[in-house]
């Protein structure tokens, strides 16, 4: 059999292309596959058009050993994609008695006739074994070509699609062969911008080397991901695991997590370590560090305020972030203590950051890019990455100012 190590994903609606319906199908298949050390080269988004979907399916069975199609399954005359594989594959359709049947069943429980609409999804064509579809009206096609290619075709709603691809779909292209074994890293980056990361990578960004390393620009940071894939005598985990130290390395303590971690599991994780719980106070940030967290937190975190503009001083003391961690770290009493204020400074913004913890005092202060909400968000970005710096540092709980 054909090894299916390269695959394309075609997800069909013209609700999909005008926008009026998000496409999440394609980005949780593709993630499916990569995870099996798959390669996807192709995901395409196309309206209810029977001729582009006939080129493009034919372009990518050329392409790919394995295609998988989302959407236009239903009954109505816009829903081609049984059309354009059949037309691809050079078959005619047919409609298939045990799948009518099943339609007629499934109709009359509700009361409802059998309308020759409904007919079209029991269609099938020579070649093609059925995907039952437990949830929905519209079964699925898989296809066996005659090169060993094969393609899929999956109905878009994901309350039907994910139960299909996980319970049929998947297992059954795994004890075909799917994919390749495969070893991937993700390291999360902070503080520096995608383009700075590429600088002190150099040469590991090269495509052709092996493994692969790639950076991707998020709302939070940058991940940079390392993939590879085994083969005779390259061990891809080891190799991965290699090429991540040396990113570690090049990115001089930038990375902050690995996986699909967030700042608000790493945070509590720390927390934990230490056995303390935290405070924090915000002044001109919106909440945003807050936002931030969620309620990622949980009971660790024991108070949390946000000010729109510095109190006034308390007693002889003004209340500067330094102040403000003082204070609400004994008012929650609790081990630890942030405070941030931040204030614009020529399109961008200057965030002060101080710490409280049975340790001592930490003060940082930081310029981050633009301003508004933008820069809240990277300012609350900022003073998360100090914190877990400050958690993570080695040593005792003893005291002193650092």
């Amino acid at each position: 059999m054909r090894p299916l190590l390269t695959a394309a994903i075609v997800s069909v609606g013209t609700e999909l292309t005008t926008g009026v319906t998000r496409d999440t199908n394609s980005g949780d298949v593709a993630r499916s596959l990569a995870q099996a050390g798959v390669v996807v080269r192709r995901l395409a988004a196309l309206p209810d058009d029977q001729p582009a979907l006939q080129r493009v399916l034919g372009e990518a069975l050329e392409e790919v050993d394995l295609v998988v199609t989302t959407g236009g399954l239903g009954p109505t005359p816009d829903d081609l994609t049984r059309e354009a594989i059949a037309a691809v594959v050079g078959e005619t359709v047919a409609v298939d008695p045990e799948i009518e049947r099943w339609l007629g069943e499934l109709f009359a429980r509700r009361g409802l006739p059998l309308v020759e609409a409904n007919r079209k999804q029991a269609w099938t064509l020579p070649s093609v074994t059925t995907i039952p579809n437990d949830n929905g009206t519209a079964p699925g096609w898989w296809l066996d070509g005659p090169d060993g290619r094969v393609l899929i075709a999956l109905p878009g709603p994901p309350r039907e699609l994910h139960p299909m691809w996980d319970g049929w779909v998947r297992p059954r292209l795994e004890a075909r062969g799917l994919g390749r074994a495969a070893a991937m890293v993700t390291l999360r980056t902070t503080g520096l911008g995608e383009s700075l990361i590429a600088d002190r990578l150099g040469e590991l960004l090269d495509r052709s080397a092996d493994p692969i390393v790639a950076t991707y620009a998020r709302a939070d940071g940058v991940d940079v991901t390392i993939t590879s894939h085994d083969r005779e005598g390259w061990a891809a985990a080891a190799r991965v695991a290699e090429t991540a130290a040396e990113v570690d390395r090049r990115l001089e303590g930038h990375v902050w997590g690995r996986g699909p971690t967030t700042w608000a599991s790493e945070l509590a994780a720390a927390l934990d370590e230490r056995g303390w719980r935290l405070a924090i106070a915000e002044v001109g940030t919106r909440g945003a560090l807050t936002a931030l967290l969620g309620e990622g937190l949980g009971e660790r975190l024991a108070l949390a305020e946000a000010l729109a503009e510095r109190p006034a001083p308390h007693g002889r003391h003004a209340a500067d972030p330094e102040a403000l961690a003082a204070r609400v770290r004994d008012l929650a009493g609790v081990e630890a203590a942030l405070a941030m204020e931040i204030r614009a400074r020529r399109g961008d913004t200057v965030v002060s950051i101080a710490l409280e913890d049975p340790r001592g005092r930490h003060r940082e202060r930081r310029v981050v890019f633009l301003g508004d909400d933008i820069g809240r968000g990277r300012a609350a970005l900022a003073a998360a990455a100090v914190l877990l710096a400050r958690l993570r540092e080695p040593g005792g709980d003893g005291s002193g100012d650092a």
